[in-house]
């Protein structure tokens, strides 16, 4: 019981040092509220979202928990003239509205039916080149909001002349929800192996390429896999699989490519990596330091001889530097990779953007996924941090009330033992 008491004393600590930062603004909630945009210069994405995220009553109709069924929607975002913004970057709005001139903001937000998703899709595609449409599949520590602006900055800097899909599954956009983040990729993967369905025996589509990042590549891998074993082969109109940093173990990335059918009736499948991937890093020894795919040599064996054998095209962004400190976002945040996949989506030639604050890398680097009194230490180190760090001020209050519980569930589960009777 000492340990629990030292605890609560971590928790109280904690929680005063919460209270002291709460009078700091961190970035605004609300992104997603449409607003006029009457700037010369700025340019538009428009996209349909299908997503399993439960609904919400704020303003960016979609939080981080699970929904039983699928929901629709269409959204239009406005991106800042070419000489205010540099390619590869999300500029987020530092106050509600967003100010078009310099800020990615939404100019149309309209919830969907699952009809009216469907002649929204019908439309956009028969006026697309090649009838070709691309799915974004976003990674882990994603708000619906981060997933929204991510995948239209893509389709904006690669110039892809595609119909956008955006394939967004219940993230709760922290870094302290990773377990909960990867049981939702279980979760979602039946509604986007749905939706690829729905869409590659749709007679508009010419063609279907997807483009998952970090987790999104489980939720994209497992539904897939799904479709082969379910009609023995991945569907013919998905035609270019883009795999962004895979948080994936390498062990059961091989275990997919036996199990999807033969070589020759599969996508292209690309792949990037990076062998200074931070985030990868962290997952690593998260999963008992099995290599993550996206952080592995592709010249070293075994991959170089895997990766051959199941004809997987890798492109190698190690040597790439962008203003992406966990150099787990390369693959959009780099104009020329964005520039390059729009290209190869263009002509179909062969070929990441957390939220995450200096004082979550703290919290992170001193927990185990499941270690209260690491959290409570991450979080004591972390205070300062977030006075002048707006990301991890925003996830601070969030941490502490996880912590909180985490500590009550381990006192009554200690006090469970001491009372238990022991057995005759």
């Amino acid at each position: 019981m000492k340990v629990v008491s030292g605890r609560g004393r971590h928790v109280l600590a904690c929680a005063l040092l919460f209270g002291l930062l709460t009078g700091c603004a961190g970035r605004p909630d609300g992104a997603l509220i449409p607003v006029p945009d009457a700037v010369p210069g700025t340019s538009r994405v428009d996209m349909v979202v299908a997503t399993v995220r439960e609904r919400s009553d704020g303003p960016d109709i979609f939080n981080g928990e699970r929904a039983r069924t699928p929901s629709y929607a269409e959204i239009e975002v406005s991106i800042p003239p070419a000489g205010a913004r540099k390619i590869g970057d999300v500029q987020w709005p530092r106050s509600i509205p967003g100010n078009p001139a310099t800020d990615f903001v939404t100019t149309k937000l309209d919830d969907l039916t699952q009809d009216q998703a469907i002649t929204w899709f019908h439309n956009r595609i028969n006026r697309t080149p090649g009838r070709q449409a691309l799915v974004f599949v976003h990674g882990y520590n994603q708000r619906f909001d981060d997933a929204v602006f991510r995948f239209a900055q893509i389709i904006h800097d690669s110039g892809a002349p595609v119909t956008p899909v955006l394939f967004t599954w219940p993230s709760r956009g922290s870094l302290l929800a990773y377990g909960y983040d990867r049981e939702s990729t279980s979760f979602s993967r039946d509604a986007l192996e749905r939706l690829l369905t729905f869409m590659a025996k749709d007679p508009n589509v010419g063609e279907i390429s997807i483009l998952a990042h970090s987790m999104g590549n489980v939720v994209t891998l497992e539904a897939l896999r799904q479709m082969a074993i379910r009609n023995g082969r991945i569907l013919p109109k998905i035609k270019y699989v883009m795999l962004a940093a895979p948080d994936v173990d390498v062990d059961v990335f091989s275990t997919f490519f036996n199990e999807i059918g033969k070589t020759s009736q599969r996508p292209d499948f690309t792949l990037f990596v990076s062998q200074d991937d931070r985030a990868l890093a962290v997952s690593r020894r998260v999963w008992g330091d099995v290599p993550r795919v996206g952080a592995v040599d592709p010249e070293q064996e075994p991959f170089r001889t895997e990766f051959e054998k199941n004809n997987i095209n890798v492109v190698d962004l190690t040597k790439l530097r962008t203003n992406d400190p966990l150099a787990h976002g390369k693959f959009a945040a780099s104009p020329k990779v964005v520039q390059a996949i729009g290209a190869r989506l263009a002509e179909g030639q062969t070929m990441t953007d957390s939220r995450v604050g200096v004082g979550e890398h703290i919290i992170k680097a001193t927990s185990d996924a499941a270690a209260t009194v690491g959290t409570a230490a991450g979080l004591v180190i972390a205070a300062p941090v977030a006075v002048v760090d707006e990301n991890t001020r925003s996830h601070y209050g969030q941490h502490v009330n996880q912590l909180g519980r985490s500590v009550s569930d381990t006192a009554e589960s200690g006090a469970s033992v001491v009372t238990a009777p022991k057995g005759n």
